[in-house]
């Protein structure tokens, strides 16, 4: 693989490496929606809000278009979210791992020993 490549990958996981810009790219998963909607749905402040879209729009994980006063965002690639829903299934697997050991470990604690 070549470093390049490799810096591009760096770049979009740094990029995503904030909840909130998760969160705006998970809401975008249905389609185009306008900044200010986007505040509203996730509970944002405006001006960090504008500071998590100057992100994504730099490293090109989304797009705007400006129509009037109001700027409406959108994803540039969609397979995005895919990302993230595998993401999501590597997180569950290891939640599920973490909880067999917890029950283990109880299952331990409550046996008596001889």
């Amino acid at each position: 693989m070549s470093q390049e490549l490799r810096r591009f990958k760096a770049e979009i996981f740094q990029a995503l490496a904030h909840p909130t810009r998760i969160a705006i790219v998970e809401a975008l998963r249905s389609g185009e929606l306008s900044a200010g909607q986007l505040v509203d749905q996730l509970g944002l402040e405006q001006a960090n809000a504008s500071q998590h879209f100057a992100v994504l729009r730099s490293r090109q994980i989304v797009t705007s278009r400006k129509e009037g006063n109001q700027v409406f965002y959108s994803l540039r690639d969609p397979v995005l979210i895919e990302v993230l829903e595998i993401l999501k299934s590597y997180f569950y697997s290891h939640l599920s791992q973490t909880m067999s050991m917890l029950q283990e470990i109880q299952a331990e604690k409550t046996t008596p020993r001889k």
